[in-house]
């Protein structure tokens, strides 16, 4: 405190003030730069165990957990009950996938780090040839679970074709392993399936099953004018098997775009580390989409994130391109809280003494100037009565600058002062002895 209050001028309490928000000031800083931290956990719902949505989510753990961060995986019916949890803030998830079109319309608390793959929706039926939806008015229909995206779509389209539940056609809410025993079985006349609720194995052991049939949307394009979230899809002759020549032609699909949603608040590294993850499992060419075509800035009725938008713009930041994530995010952090802080404090510290030196300059400038004036003074009068007048302001000039503080480094001029106080007390004396 003594080294501080001598360096720079001032008065102790002043000094301890200084010290305190130059501590405050650290204390906040070091505080941000901890907290700003990305988590090393966060956790995805993701659908049923066995479903490519849950196949997905556990690629995804894979990979973040190479940069050290955990991705606690939480099995859901699917996108509707994912979407649920993402709104509900009681519920401990950060992120999760959501089909596009099961939601009503925004929401101010969840943003879209955009669209990560199609999604078709696989109509397999038995018996005769069925051309639309339509066809299947009257049957026994397996549409997908409680809390799926799958159940969601399909009742939106059976609606489209006047279908609704409650009447001659039987909707079963089924999950979708239950579901394809059924069709194989004969239990139900056709079943419902999405890759939210349902395994690759499963959707190819029905594209393989004799007496199985794989609905082609014929109106496929009419379902995509008059619902915007879906996309037109084609699964080409021979994709899933080139010597058996399944399917035997090209089938049309319809199918929304999977949307990877989170939490308004999800950190912008693992937004990115998201992004990233999202880029090495779903970037590759497919039987439904080109190479490179996903992720994608897509969204339907939830905004982009800022972070997304910048991250399909530019990629990810520069620490975070080259460097591993730990490092990345120190160093990052490092940046942005005090590279700034130094750059307002370094200049600041080193205004104080040029600021004091002025300020106590000036205070002895101004007893100069009252010296400057006395002597002048002195140097016009003889009266008598005057001349002490003028000693007694002499006088009160030399009790102010006795109880002057000055710092150290304005000892000079402090001292050089008194000695011209001295000076003209000196002149003084010698014209009233003449």
């Amino acid at each position: 405190m003594t080294m501080f209050t001598e360096s720079f001028g001032l008065g102790r309490a002043v000094s301890l003030v200084l010290l305190v928000l130059i501590s405050l000031g650290l204390t906040g800083a070091l505080f941000f730069f901890i907290y700003s931290a990305p988590p090393k956990i966060i956790t995805i719902t993701s659908g049923p165990e066995g479903s490519i949505f849950y196949t997905n989510a556990v690629k995804y753990a894979n990979l973040l957990k190479r940069q050290g961060v955990k991705l606690n995986i939480l099995t859901s019916q699917g996108s509707l009950n994912n979407l649920q949890r993402l709104e509900d803030p009681s519920v401990k998830v950060d992120v999760g996938f959501v089909q596009g079109g099961v939601t009503n319309g925004g929401n101010d608390q969840l943003v879209s780090l955009g669209s990560i793959s199609y999604q078709p929706l696989l109509v397999f039926y038995r018996g005769l040839h069925i051309e639309t939806l339509a066809d299947l008015a009257g049957k026994r229909l397996a549409i997908g679970p409680e809390g799926s995206g799958t159940r969601n779509l399909v009742l939106t389209l059976l609606a489209a074709n006047g279908i609704k539940p409650g009447e001659k056609t039987t909707l079963l809410d089924w999950e979708s392993q239950a579901a394809a025993k059924a069709l194989l079985d004969g239990t139900v006349d056709a079943v419902f399936l999405m890759g939210e609720d349902a395994s690759a194995a499963i959707m190819r052991q029905l594209l393989l099953a004799p007496d199985i049939h794989l609905l082609n949307f014929s109106q496929a394009e009419a379902y995509t004018r008059r619902f915007s979230y879906l996309s037109l899809l084609k699964l080409p002759q021979g994709g899933i098997d080139l010597g058996k020549n399944i399917p035997m032609q090209d089938v049309y699909l319809v199918g929304p775009t999977v949307e990877l949603i989170a939490r308004k608040d999800l950190h912008p590294a693992l937004s990115d580390l998201l992004l990233e993850a999202a880029r090495e499992i779903h970037g590759n060419a497919t039987l439904l989409q080109r190479n490179g075509e996903f992720p994608a800035p897509i969204e339907h009725d939830i905004h982009l994130s800022a972070d997304a938008a910048r991250f399909y713009k530019s990629g990810t930041g520069f620490f975070y391109r080259y460097l591993p994530f730990w490092l990345a995010s120190l160093t990052s952090r490092i940046v942005v809280v005090f590279i700034p802080m130094l750059v307002i404090m370094i200049p600041l510290l080193r205004s104080i003494p040029h600021l004091y030196r002025w300020r106590n300059q000036q205070r002895i400038y101004h007893r100069y100037r009252a010296l400057l004036v006395l002597e002048k003074e002195l140097h016009k009068t003889q009266d008598q009565d005057k001349r002490k007048q003028l000693l007694k302001r002499l006088d009160d000039i030399q009790a102010e600058v006795n109880i002057m503080k000055v710092p150290a480094f304005l000892a000079d001029q402090f001292y050089g002062l008194r000695g011209h106080i001295d000076f003209v007390r000196e002149l003084m004396n010698q014209q009233a002895d003449h």
